[in-house]
């Protein structure tokens, strides 16, 4: 079967690779990207600027194989870096998504493995990565590549402070 050609771009507007050996580049257009957030000034702001929140790959595909509604960005990885005060340099996945209708071309398994590169280029010591337990497939899509579920195995257990509680924590924060 013929292989997908595939090209991963960086939000740096660079391309980082290309699933079939050729490499491109090209200009990352912010606005493919699929995304959860309402506010294109929020993603410009945390994504697009000198010191950056996030790092975002996306998968495009070429012109003839665009998805069924006209995209040709058909999948991405957001990341950023974290630091661990007993392991060091560490590489957060937030979010890997592939459109279904492209899923089993190894666009996935492509992100996954250039996000892993670029951690490691950064001297990075691990990946780490949040799964909802009901996302079964994604699981086995992980371990499979030989990630370790640290639920059980270590304890862990993911805490979260957001709108009001957060605004409360800030608020006990010691004056300046």
């Amino acid at each position: 079967s013929e292989q997908l050609a595939v090209v991963i771009y960086s939000n740096r507007n660079i391309s980082i690779c290309c699933c079939n050996n050729e490499f491109q580049s090209t200009t990352f257009n912010k606005r493919r990207l699929q995304r959860h957030i309402e506010d294109d000034n929020e993603l410009e702001r945390d994504g697009f600027c000198q010191n950056p929140f996030f790092e975002c790959l996306v998968a495009e595909v070429p012109e003839e194989h665009k998805s069924k509604e006209g995209f040709s960005v058909v999948g991405y990885a957001l990341y950023f870096y974290t630091y661990s005060t007993w392991r060091g340099r560490s590489v957060y996945l937030e979010d890997l998504y592939v459109m279904p209708e492209f899923r089993g071309n190894g666009i996935g398994k492509g992100l996954l493995c250039k996000v892993a590169e670029v951690g490691r280029k950064k001297e990075c010591v691990r990946l780490q990565l949040s799964v909802l337990d009901w996302n079964t497939p994604s699981r086995d899509f992980y371990a499979a590549k030989g990630a370790q579920d640290l639920t059980v195995s270590e304890g862990w257990h993911f805490i979260r402070f957001d709108g009001q509680n957060l605004d409360n924590l800030a608020n006990e924060a010691p004056k300046d």
